[in-house]
């Protein structure tokens, strides 16, 4: 089997920024990685020492981010000529969109005229609400037209998007992957219990805008379940703030852990919530998470690939966004119901199995290497 270099571009990477995103980058480079690809991933960073890493995944390249505008971090002279550098050494440049810098760098690092791969992980949301969005389109439209493919994370995206519309011809379908969760530490297991119980209601993620947690601690007026959230982000301290004064004394904000104990309280938990409300939640890593330990899940109807992981009545429940009533009632439905849960469960964990998997993934994108350079 030959050798595929593939350069991935993404504004920030780990171990500076931590985010789904990341870790979708993570998890595809670690799938393709054993099927002869060399991965490398070029991002910003505030603080690029050391410039070159070593990762499991492959190596990492970094430049220094000098400002960021409306979520996108902008480069300058160095991050230009240290990304083309690499795009001279690769097959394949893949962009993951939206970063605009990526925009603006290709025509000057793309010199051998590779193949482009734009991973559309997701619309523009917030920033079309302020105008941004528009200023930005004539740079968009030029990526895309660029593209030799563009990839969509879910059919449901695909169909749902305004954008691409313009780019069927062009379009195909690869999900996110997650490697299978490790063995369960069993003192970890044990120290979560003893403060927490078992069967609470799970959410992992950034605390951001887009989460729906507002709601979901609204829905916690009518639960008496107990709701565990792990992360942090720059929500936190305004919704700790309100459920404090909720009196929501079992919701419980662990803020951010590291992958052991968030495999030990999926372990632990009787349900995976997730209430993002907005379309700026294109897929939901968490509820892959979930997923692979068996557990049901809940999230919204939001036209992206949330439900397109969870299906309805097949690996949890889907209720409309932005209703706390809706959400409760789920919470509620689940609580009650142990031979539902183990039905769910027992379906989510088939769904990743079939799709989620890093070697059926893996092998996706591989095809698709190999098609663009054949």
């Amino acid at each position: 089997m030959s050798k595929r270099r593939v350069l991935h571009l993404y504004r920030t990477y780990f171990p500076e920024t931590q985010g789904g995103l990341q870790e979708s980058i993570r998890q595809l480079c670690l799938a393709t990685t054993p099927l002869g690809v060399d991965n490398v991933v070029f991002a910003l960073a505030r603080n690029p020492e050391p410039v070159e890493m070593t990762l499991p995944e492959g190596r990492l390249v970094r430049a220094r981010s000098w400002f960021e505008l409306a979520s996108c971090d902008f480069g300058a002279l160095a991050a230009l000529r240290r990304c083309r550098a690499e795009a001279d050494q690769c097959d394949i440049i893949q962009i993951h969109f939206p970063w605009p810098f990526a925009d603006m760098l290709l025509p000057f690092i793309r010199r051998r005229g590779q193949p482009v791969v734009v991973t559309y992980v997701s619309d523009i949301v917030r920033q079309n609400q302020s105008g941004l969005g528009q200023l930005y389109a004539p740079l968009r439209r030029y990526l895309l037209g660029a593209a030799t493919k563009v990839v969509a994370s879910s059919p449901n995206y695909a169909q749902s998007s305004t954008v691409l519309r313009d780019y069927q011809h062009k379009l195909m379908c690869i999900p996110h992957c997650l490697v299978d969760a490790q063995p369960v530490d069993a003192s970890l297991c044990d120290r979560w219990q003893a403060q927490l119980g078992r069967n609470f209601f799970l959410f992992v993620g950034v605390l951001r805008y887009y989460k729906g947690l507002d709601f979901l601690l609204q829905a916690a007026q009518q639960v008496s379940t107990p709701i565990v959230i792990v992360g942090d982000g720059p929500e936190g301290p305004r919704l700790r703030s309100l459920a404090k004064a909720l009196g929501l004394t079992h919701v419980h904000f662990l803020g951010a852990l590291d992958d052991a104990d968030k495999n030990a309280l999926m372990a632990l938990c009787r349900a995976v919530v997730f209430p993002s409300h907005l379309r700026s939640e294109a897929f939901g890593i968490t509820l892959l998470e979930g997923a692979r330990q068996g557990k049901p899940l809940i999230c919204c109807e939001i036209s992206t690939g949330t439900t397109w992981v969870n299906r309805h009545n097949e690996t949890g429940l889907v209720v409309p966004p932005a209703n706390a009533d809706a959400l409760a009632n789920a919470m509620n439905h689940l609580a009650a119901d142990d031979a539902l849960c183990q039905r769910l469960g027992a379906g989510a964990r088939q769904r990743w199995e079939q799709h989620f998997r890093p070697e059926v993934v893996g092998a996706a994108y591989r095809q698709l290497y190999d098609d663009l350079l054949a």
